[in-house]
């Protein structure tokens, strides 16, 4: 997929024709469409075993410690656009200083920064909710020992949090993506792809 994403973005130059965007609103559906197929697979999984699903056993030791709940941090998204937009401005500033219009993520308009600020507020609050639900969870593990102790119930809440999670993982993702040109969406789903990539090949080559 990344190899597809980043083959397509290369055949792009703004401005876009209707039949450009429309590629890539396709393509973006397709990623999009794996994510919501990962997700509702991994649910299935954290109901038959949310402890296998908590310790993630398939990911390398460096991928679990940049986990927060079984998963990538959802306010990762936003320190993502804000540094390939540093990047990307910074690379083409010649250009907007000339009023050239890049079109790319270097290219955010005042509004779109707003709206990524406001999406991030709003995702701290979840997330800091979140984990303080899990904090509970742990806190409550002695409880777990007493004669009364349902351990099923505590289960249950394990598994409530983890779906929690991922549920705001997939929501950011999504107003992360509607905020966003197709072209800016297009490189969005790069970064993020190229990172998870590399922390994968960085994990394996340690583990080694």
């Amino acid at each position: 997929m990344l190899q597809q994403l980043s083959s397509t973005a290369a055949t792009i130059r703004p401005p876009l024709t209707p039949e450009q965007n429309n590629t890539l609103r396709n393509l973006i559906d397709k990623v999009m469409s794996h994510h919501h197929d990962y997700y509702r697979a991994k649910s299935f999984a954290a109901e038959k075993d949310p402890l296998a699903v908590f310790v993630s056993p398939w990911a390398t030791t460096l991928e679990r410690s940049l986990h927060w709940i079984a998963g990538w941090r959802p306010t990762t998204a936003f320190h993502l656009v804000y540094t390939e937009s540093s990047v990307l401005f910074e690379s083409h500033i010649i250009d907007i200083l000339r009023g050239i219009r890049t079109g790319d993520l270097g290219d955010l308009s005042p509004a779109q920064f707003r709206r990524v600020s406001e999406l991030q507020c709003d995702t701290v609050k979840e997330e800091n909710a979140i984990t303080e639900e899990l904090s509970e969870w742990q806190e409550s593990a002695s409880e777990m020992m007493g004669p009364r102790a349902d351990i099923n119930d505590k289960i249950g809440r394990l598994v409530s949090i983890i779906k929690k999670a991922d549920d705001l993982r997939l929501r950011t993702l999504k107003s992360m993506i509607e905020l966003l040109s197709p072209q800016q969406a297009i490189e969005f789903l790069i970064a993020s792809a190229e990172l998870l990539v590399g922390i994968r090949g960085w994990g394996l080559n340690h583990d080694r």
